[in-house]
């Protein structure tokens, strides 16, 4: 199975299953005198980890990363990180009636057709449990871009058709389902509780925000930084949309309306999202996820056999009634991997250095 590293210069790949024994990352690339240590990484997994509301998976997980290489005395080497968090809650049993079905929405049909043998318990390696390592990664990322004045924060714009209106960031960082309006929060929770009574699942919009970053990251054909930041959120299995800045409202616009008007002081409008030709412009990056409802449902559901004969599914185990705001940390850390990365490729191409991280 190829694919399952992300970055040149800053290269993280991971590994593991969901009822396997841990899932992990390996980091390539990563600069050395970097204070890190496991208590590092407490916050943004904890913002991950099922089992906290009623709305998450009850599958109860420590989520602790272990740091097996690439660090010395408190510092990293400049070696490999090995990052490893292990599976300590599974719960195989009430994945065995996946042995011979598949489930609607799920990878399982098409990781069988292409691969020919699957892990059914969970997903395996299409799981969202993959997802912890790429949480544990991003801490590293996060780590590098804060030493250069590069903050980066997500929030929940839109679940279950309710939008917020008002954008208060400081709001979104203290409230349980990370919405930065504070008159829409209850309306949000009825709907997942809906949901979630109905043995349903509904979907939602997060909004990612970096400030602080420098004119010049990304290249500027197959490498552009929207580009790459598109396929690192799509590359979370339950995103089936990105927009960058205006997004898809640009194409209702006329172009005297979706341009920026650039002035001495800089941009008066940020329709771009901060990225002009594939390369940062200075500007705030924005950039939005559509996160599709979780596909294990307690509903039946139309499916076939692996013998292709129809069959009914009716799941039960533990499963989100919302990937929102778990997926919140896992979308930031991708897209902290890949600035980390145009980071240094830009430090490259320009010889410019980078301050150490502390």
């Amino acid at each position: 199975m190829a694919g399952n590293t992300i970055g040149e210069l800053f290269r993280v790949t991971t590994f593991g299953e969901s009822h396997g024994r841990a899932v992990g990352a390996v980091i390539d690339g990563c600069p050395s005198n970097i204070v890190l240590s496991e208590s590092d990484f407490v916050a943004d997994m904890e913002r991950r980890r099922p089992g906290k509301t009623t709305f998450d998976s009850p599958r109860k997980e420590t989520d602790q990363v272990e740091i097996l290489s690439g660090v010395f005395e408190g510092k990293t080497t400049g070696g490999p990180l090995a990052l490893l968090v292990r599976n300590r809650d599974v719960d195989s049993r009430p994945y065995d009636i996946l042995r011979s079905l598949y489930r609607p929405g799920h990878a399982d049909f098409t990781y069988e057709k292409k691969y020919g043998h699957i892990d059914h318990r969970g997903g395996g390696r299409s799981s969202a449990r993959e997802t912890a390592a790429r949480v544990a990664a991003g801490v590293v990322a996060r780590k590098i871009l804060e030493a250069q004045g590069i903050e980066l924060q997500g929030f929940t714009l839109e679940l279950g058709g309710i939008r917020a209106v008002r954008i208060d960031v400081t709001n979104a960082a203290s409230d349980p389902l990370s919405c930065p309006d504070p008159a829409v929060v209850a309306q949000m929770a009825r709907v997942i509780e809906d949901a979630r009574k109905a043995g349903d699942s509904v979907g939602g919009i997060v909004e990612l925000r970096v400030r602080g970053c420098p004119i010049g990251l990304g290249e500027p054909v197959f490498d552009k930084l929207d580009a790459d930041l598109a396929k690192a959120v799509m590359s979370v299995g339950t995103v089936k949309g990105v927009e960058i800045g205006c997004g898809f409202a640009a194409a209702r616009l006329r172009g005297s309306e979706n341009n920026d008007p650039i002035v001495p002081e800089g941009f008066k409008s940020n329709n771009a999202g901060g990225i002009l030709g594939g390369i940062s412009n200075g500007d705030e990056i924005i950039l939005r996820a559509a996160v599709k409802p979780i596909p294990s449902i307690a509903k039946e559901q139309e499916t076939i056999d692996r013998q292709g004969r129809p069959a009914v599914l009716e799941l039960t185990g533990r499963h989100d009634t919302c990937a929102v705001p778990r997926i919140i940390p896992v979308l930031e850390a991708m897209v902290a991997i890949v600035l980390a990365d145009h980071l240094f490729r830009w430090k490259a191409f320009t010889g410019a250095g980078l301050r150490e991280s502390g």
